[in-house]
């Protein structure tokens, strides 16, 4: 659709795995020379790992393009089978006549004849045979038991079958079970394709449309090129998705070049919204989240113990049976009694000493905030008699109501 208005033949980035538009970085250079040289190797397991999109099946149909001619190869890319199935797929591929000897139709048995039988045919006339399994994490571990068993079909000189497992990181997990220990020895090359980085992203980017037929500057500016990085975290098919709805948006609007703002309003089209956030920008936020509830936690506990230190004026005020909201104001509101004069509660205690009346005498304690008092009276008068000097006669005093009455 909007090939014609950048110039170019074909559409760039689609997610078929063409090997026209395989990307040589270095990493899928050294993929394909793993694949390569399993081939001439002397048989056993070729494993070949990746991220999701990471072009792994692009580079094996690349190696389909350089094979050998003198090579035969059966190429199983749905390996949700069976151990009878999986036999009967690769003698499928192979062309290979399979005879029933039981009523009951072909056994498994049977299946391995026929296969060994062709393989020793064809290594006599000077062929290899390879068997290529896609999405080899799918493979069960009966199956993977039984392929490990192909590998037993050998002359003295070499293994008669090569087989190249294909798969995504748990492929590489699944080998590491002690179950499949004996799988794993029979691995002779190994290799684990990584995503693009940002520098290869923008030769990636560049490579696909020049394929495509494109000459002049590429229609990706700096920002945008940068961005779509961020986004796709150097994932080839997330680029392919990201850079073909940017190109059809810059279309649409009638545009040349596409900017970040483009990459960023095709990226809310393409993929999920929590994806959309880039690796360091999580990070960030994740360092924001913390430092914020770091300081919510210390603020609390600062409130806390403001709330739980009282200060002397207030010691003479009880708060039994007050609810924690009254008994903070009670002690903001002792705090500010403080701070206004100490030679008033020092009044207060000489009163308090002199008279029962002034004893018991509501005005010690601090006025109500919000409609809830902070103590009761009756609280109140017995701590400031207790706490009257002893030789001005003070308890005495407070001890003899009836006597201040006459």
């Amino acid at each position: 659709m909007y090939a014609a208005h950048f110039g170019l033949k074909r559409e760039p980035f689609s997610i078929a795995p063409d090997p026209r538009y395989l990307f040589m970085s270095e990493r899928h250079r050294e993929a394909l020379a793993h694949l390569l040289y399993g081939v001439r190797g002397g048989g056993g397991f070729v494993l070949l790992t990746g991220e999701i999109g990471a072009g792994k099946t692009t580079v094996c149909r690349c190696f389909l393009e350089q094979i050998p001619k003198r090579c035969n190869v059966a190429y199983i890319f749905n390996p949700k089978l069976t151990a009878l199935e999986l036999l009967q797929s690769v003698c499928e591929e192979f062309r290979i006549e399979v005879h029933a000897r039981a009523a009951g139709g072909a056994t498994l048995k049977d299946h391995v004849d026929a296969l060994n039988e062709y393989l020793l045919r064809t290594h006599a006339a000077g062929h290899n045979s390879v068997l290529i399994i896609d999405e080899a994490q799918n493979l069960s571990p009966d199956v993977l038991e039984q392929l490990r068993l192909l590998t037993n079909l050998e002359t003295n000189e070499r293994k008669l079958l090569q087989i190249i497992l294909i798969g995504q990181p748990e492929l590489r997990d699944m080998l590491l079970k002690p179950e499949l220990e004996q799988l794993a020895q029979r691995v002779v090359a190994r290799f684990h394709l990584d995503p693009l980085g940002e520098d290869e992203t923008a030769h990636y980017i560049k490579h696909r449309l020049s394929v495509a037929g494109m000459n002049g500057l590429i229609p990706f500016d700096r920002d945008a090129r940068h961005r779509i990085f961020e986004l796709t975290r150097g994932v080839p098919r997330r680029i392919n998705l990201l850079c073909d709805r940017a190109l059809l948006g810059a279309y649409a609007g009638g545009r040349q070049r596409v900017d970040k703002t483009i990459v960023d309003k095709a990226a809310g089209e393409v993929f999920d919204a929590r994806e959309r956030l880039a690796p360091w920008s999580r990070r960030r936020l994740a360092l924001v989240g913390s430092l914020a509830l770091g300081v919510v936690v210390a603020g609390t506990a600062s409130w806390y113990a403001l709330a739980q230190r009282r200060p002397p004026s207030a010691e003479h005020v009880s708060t039994a049976g007050v609810t924690p909201v009254a008994a903070a104001s009670a002690a903001s509101t002792a705090s500010a009694a403080a701070t206004r004069d100490d030679a008033a509660s020092s009044a207060a205690g000489v009163t308090a000493a002199a008279s029962p009346l002034a004893a018991s005498a509501p005005a010690a304690a601090p006025p109500p905030r919000n409609g809830v008092a902070s103590a009761t009276p009756r609280a109140a008068a017995p701590r400031a008699a207790a706490r009257a000097p002893a030789a001005s006669g003070g308890v005495r005093a407070a001890a003899a109501p009836p006597a201040a009455s006459r």
